[in-house]
């Protein structure tokens, strides 16, 4: 099983907020999690966008979870994730 820390859509047509999950990669975008670590919200003012929980997200890298590409930008943006 692969694991990835991946953003989950919910909001409105053209308004989004996603959540920032633990899921396994082979479930679709919206399907079931096994842990929320986070939220973005990116319509909100710059230091609302992002909350996430930074010692979560470290245990899951720690135990091998690899984050997209966008969740690596934003783990980046608050100084999370330093690769």
């Amino acid at each position: 099983m692969s694991v990835k820390i991946r953003l989950k859509r919910f909001g409105t047509k053209k308004r989004p907020y996603y959540r920032v999950v633990v899921m396994d990669s082979a479930s679709p975008r919206d399907g079931r999690t096994i842990e929320e670590v986070g939220l973005y919200h990116p319509i909100e003012a710059e230091e609302r966008q992002l909350k996430l929980d930074a010692e979560k997200i470290k245990q899951w890298l720690d135990k091998g979870a690899q984050p997209t590409d966008t969740v690596k930008k934003l783990l980046n943006k608050s100084n999370i994730f330093l690769k």
